[in-house]
């Protein structure tokens, strides 16, 4: 058993707290960014792409410094740039092409709740009785985020699509186990690899898949020239410049969303960074209903709520036995969010450094 992490130093973990909330927000602003510039007449796929290109074309000096990492780890590179990048973002942007954003970041945080399915079922290793509360929980907030009980009020292929995002974080959160060191491991050293590296070879290899899938040789490249609306700005229907909004997504929402919130993670004990990464989908929600006017009722809020309160503890419960021998490693722990939505954001463990994109 390893002994548990110890706190941060104040001056430290001030420093890690105001990264934290700062990625959170990056992240959360990807989704109320991407959305008009879909309704503008940019398909979800090509949106994606043009995210995870620009991303890759922006961070490859770090590429070019770990130019080593390829070879030595490339079965989590591919991991991580066909699901956590690829997969996660497309699925992500074609839902809320379909249904409002912060419900869609909401049932991409059943990931933990998954990931812990995962462990109970495949791996077939016994749960805490914490980590079946959280899922519990999860499960019933999301009931009550997509009103359930009113047979699914929300397009049923962008909840499936959001369902497949979660999934997609899921695949990543265990490669990604097999390929750390687990914690007291030096990123760098010990054959753990540095988070910033597996970010930025992630984007490049998602950018490689994404190109063949999405043809951007046929995207309306004419889009970005024009204006794209913010409906909730004030002079309702407000026009901003398309490129304007890709530049946040892609220097804000992604490049910067990612840099902060790994040098955060190294600040913060990963519960503290775990609260932090859960504000994602609280900023995303706000986003869109103060931009994009897509408003919430009450029982959704509350059952965004807990949503989040139920993948919060889901992601911070370990397995309640001894690992399976001899393939059974510890879960990675982390939230759903970064992902898309960040992208989602939700930090995960590559040796509890790399954030969900």
């Amino acid at each position: 058993m390893h002994a548990p992490t110890p706190p941060p130093a104040p001056s430290r973990a001030r420093t890690g707290l105001t990264l934290a909330l700062v990625s959170a927000v990056a992240f959360g602003g990807s989704g109320p960014a991407a959305k008009p510039l879909i309704d503008a007449g940019l398909d979800p796929l090509h949106v994606t792409w043009l995210r995870v290109a620009g991303a890759a074309v922006v961070l490859l000096p770090l590429a070019w410094r770990h130019r080593g990492l390829p070879r030595r780890r490339p079965a989590l590179l591919a991991g991580f740039g066909l699901l956590a990048v690829a997969g996660v973002q497309a699925c992500y942007f074609a839902a809320i092409s379909r249904i409002p954003v912060g419900v869609a970041l909401l049932v991409e945080y059943l990931a933990p709740a998954l990931v812990l399915g995962w462990v109970r079922f495949v791996q077939r290793r016994p749960v805490s009785r914490a980590a079946g509360a959280g899922v519990v929980l999860a499960v019933g907030g999301l009931a009550c985020v997509v009103e359930i009980w009113a047979g699914l009020g929300f397009d049923a292929w962008g909840l499936l699509l959001a369902l497949g995002a979660a999934c997609c974080q899921v695949g990543y959160f265990v490669l990604s186990d097999h390929g750390t060191g687990g914690p007291g491991k030096d990123p760098g050293r010990d054959g753990v690899p540095d988070p910033l590296g597996v970010i930025a070879y992630g984007l490049l290899i998602g950018a490689l898949v994404l190109t063949a899938v999405a043809r951007p040789w046929e995207m309306e490249w004419s889009v970005l020239g024009g204006r794209a609306e913010l409906a909730g700005l004030p002079a309702s229907g407000a026009q901003v410049p398309a490129a304007v909004l890709l530049g946040w997504i892609v220097l804000v929402a992604t490049v910067a969303a990612y840099l902060t919130g790994v040098i955060a993670v190294r600040r913060l004990s990963p519960q503290v960074a775990g609260v932090v990464a859960c504000l994602e989908a609280v900023v995303a929600a706000v986003l869109a209903w103060v931009l994009l006017e897509e408003r919430l009722s009450a029982v959704q809020l509350f059952g965004g709520a807990v949503v989040l309160a139920g993948a919060f503890i889901a992601q911070r419960a370990t397995p309640a036995g001894p690992p399976a021998p001899p393939a059974g490693p510890v879960v990675a722990k982390g939230g759903a969010g970064g992902a898309a939505g960040g992208g989602g954001p939700a930090e995960q463990r590559l040796s509890q450094d790399v954030p969900a994109p």
